[in-house]
């Protein structure tokens, strides 16, 4: 095989490849009440519902329509960016460097096809260069390119994912380092926002995770820092009301367009600001079923309209806790898909029709992404069913000579010579993964030794300690531990390392409400256990400080021994959905804890399932419960850092993954 150039990848990538405002809504409501209605009822469609064994053949058929778009890639466009599908030929779309190739990195190892994973690893690896002189998005490029080369790097990297490969030795990491160092002076304006042709809410607010896992991985916070800035530029603009607009002037922070909505150009930004931004939302854009644009200053509606790229927010609800409104939601957007085929770009809820200029269907993976989420959540088999319409909508109306093709109007279904890479990494990706989870999942994601956080691309990054934690040493006892020998993940029993943590069986009556906090806690047994070796008494209880600060703690190490002494622990667990455990910071206590009680007192601080189990017996379930309790953190960290203060020693604030 050839060692560079495109000829080295073909060989081994060919064998296989309301009146709250109700008046613009009622016509609508009235059109599609039935098909909303039948697709909300218990029972709807299951007289021919998918059955297990018909989703494993849905699954085979979702793997061939994978492989016969990456065959025409590979084989028509690669080393291209993207394919053109009809004509067979290929295009440089984004900045010339095997886009769709690097974008569909970890599905082929979803897939487990693990020759071509490493074929494309090494081709990747040898070949692609960013020293380049192209004008890029920002936002794309981090989503598509960094994301796909870190994702990649992480299951290559690891031998717990099944898929590690033997030569590999961090390529695609040093490729995300560069690229990533030279989209940083693209954050150098007044507002820390990245500068755009046009700035959007979503290209400037969805860059943490990806710029965030590198700085975890290089150990370089330079990356996460300036993301972080750009996300707290866009919040700290926002309005009264909460909301922020489509568009902002990244050096006035103006905003330049000030509708708001979950829709296009806003969309990804709530998947990192959730909890902060979801009240307002679901207060001044639901219009149950449906969400609206409105003014970002006054609430008031300016845009009834329903776009593709909302269809992202019944999967995001469900992963937030919030199923019911979800359930509906996604039966009328699923009622729009129904009534075309596709979802347009855009459909107008004041006349029920298609608007003019947004008619066609670009293979968006957002609704069949809040189908997986769904069916993920309720086991509900109605789920299914709109699996299997959308794949049949996506065979016969999309599917061209060398790849699947744009859908350029959504009622004549007349086809465009495009595929994007997204089509790939997210549209197949989620479809299969239904399937899979139906058959009796059999892949990473599901059966894998991580959680895995999926980026807004649909990039695979598993919540190991490592990726949790960076330089505040051990935020939770036993966490990964960054500098010592070999990066281990504490004592925690091996036998359970690589243990199934995202399993959940087949079973369709049971709902994350009725899973209890000590099973949700269980699935970390393997990654808690243990404490951090050369770490203060104070950093071992969960105390996080930076580099400066533990310097400052070295020049005053009498007092900070003092306070040691002092500090009792007060922990509070709070569970995400990637089942990260975090530890608070402990509080001084104002009576002194007996000094020949610290060596018991030590041992008793090792975080292990059962006894997080244990602490956590009366905690409720409920996400709202959850949400207090992590109010209740905030407020606590605010009273410790001031208590911590008077005692003469000041931490920055501490650094959670949220």
């Amino acid at each position: 095989m050839p060692t560079s150039g495109p000829d080295a990848m073909q060989p081994a990538l060919r064998r296989r490849r309301r009146r709250r405002r109700q008046g613009f809504l009622l016509p609508f409501a009235c059109l599609s009440a039935a098909l909303i209605a039948a697709a909300l009822l218990p029972g709807a469609a299951f007289a021919d519902g998918v059955t297990p064994s018909e989703a494993r053949r849905l699954r085979d058929e979702v793997k061939d329509m994978f492989y016969h778009a990456f065959d025409g890639y590979m084989q028509h466009a690669f080393p291209l960016d993207e394919l053109r599908p009809l004509s067979c030929q290929g295009e440089d779309s984004l900045g010339g460097y095997a886009l769709t190739l690097i974008d569909s990195l970890d599905t082929l190892a979803l897939l487990g096809d693990k020759e071509r994973f490493d074929a494309a690893v090494e081709w990747v690896g040898k070949n692609v260069r960013f020293d380049i002189n192209k004008t890029v998005s920002v936002f794309e490029t981090n989503i598509r390119i960094l994301g796909g080369l870190l994702s990649a790097h992480l299951i290559a990297s690891d031998y717990a994912t099944g898929m590690r490969i033997q030569s590999y030795d961090d390529q695609l990491l040093h490729l995300a380092a560069d690229l990533a160092q030279r989209l940083l002076p693209a954050f150098d304006t007044p507002t820390g926002i990245p500068f755009g042709s046009i700035t959007s809410t979503a290209g400037g607010g969805t860059l943490t995770l990806e710029f965030g896992v590198l700085s975890r991985l290089t150990n370089d916070s330079v990356y996460e820092r300036v993301t972080k800035n750009s996300v707290r530029g866009i919040w700290a603009r926002r309005s009264k009301l909460d909301l922020v607009g489509a568009h902002i002037n990244v050096f006035t922070g103006e905003w330049t367009q000030k509708d708001a909505g979950i829709g296009t150009s806003i969309d990804s930004f709530y998947e990192y600001l959730l909890k902060e931004a979801y009240k307002a939302a679901m207060h001044y854009l639901h219009h149950d079923p449906w969400y609206v644009e409105v003014n970002m200053n006054s609430g008031a509606t300016v845009w009834p309209l329903f776009n593709s790229l909302q269809a992202f927010w019944p999967g995001l609800q469900v992963l937030a806790g919030d199923v019911d409104p979800a359930i509906r939601t996604h039966a009328a957007f699923f009622s729009v898909w129904k009534k075309y085929g596709f979802t347009p770009e855009g459909f107008n809820l004041a006349t029920s029709t298609v608007q003019n200029g947004q008619r066609s269907y670009p293979l968006r993976p957002e609704l069949i992404e809040s189908t997986y989420w769904l069916f993920k959540a309720t086991r509900d088999y109605r789920y299914l069913d709109v699996g299997r319409d959308i794949l049949a909508s996506l065979q016969y109306g999309a599917k061209c000579p060398c790849g699947y093709c744009h859908i350029s109007d959504v009622e004549t279904h007349q086809q465009d010579d495009h595929m994007e890479s997204f089509f790939l990494a997210e549209t197949v990706k989620y479809l299969w993964l239904l399937f899979d989870l139906a058959a009796g999942p059999d892949n990473i994601v599901e059966n894998g030794p991580y959680k895995y956080i999926f980026s807004t691309e649909g990039h695979l990054l598993p919540a190991t300690p490592q990726i949790a934690l960076l330089d505040e040493h051990c935020l939770y006892a036993g966490a990964f531990c960054n500098g010592t020998a070999g990066h281990g993940y504490g004592t925690g029993d091996s036998s359970n390392k690589h243990q199934n943590a995202n399993s959940v069986p087949f079973d369709d009556s049971r709902t994350p409400s009725n899973q209890s906090l000590s099973n949700i806690l269980s699935t970390t047994r393997g990654y808690i256990k243990g404490v951090c070796p050369g770490l203060t008494h104070a950093q071992k209880l969960g105390i996080s400080y930076s580099a400066e600060e533990d310097n400052s703690i070295q020049q005053n190490s009498g007092s900070s021994e003092n306070l040691d002494e002092s500090y009792v622990i007060k922990s509070s667990v709070q569970a995400q959905s990637s089942s990260v455990i975090l530890i608070s910071h402990p509080v001084a206590s104002q009576t002194e804890e007996p000094t020949s009680g610290r060596s018991q007192y030590n041992a008793n601080i090792v975080a292990t399932a059962e006894s997080v189990g244990t602490d956590t017996a009366s905690a409720s379930s409920h996400p709202e419960d959850l949400v207090k309790e992590t109010e209740s953190v905030s407020e606590q960290k605010e009273i410790n850092d001031k208590e911590i203060a008077s005692q003469g020693s000041q931490p920055t604030e501490g650094r959670y993954l949220t």
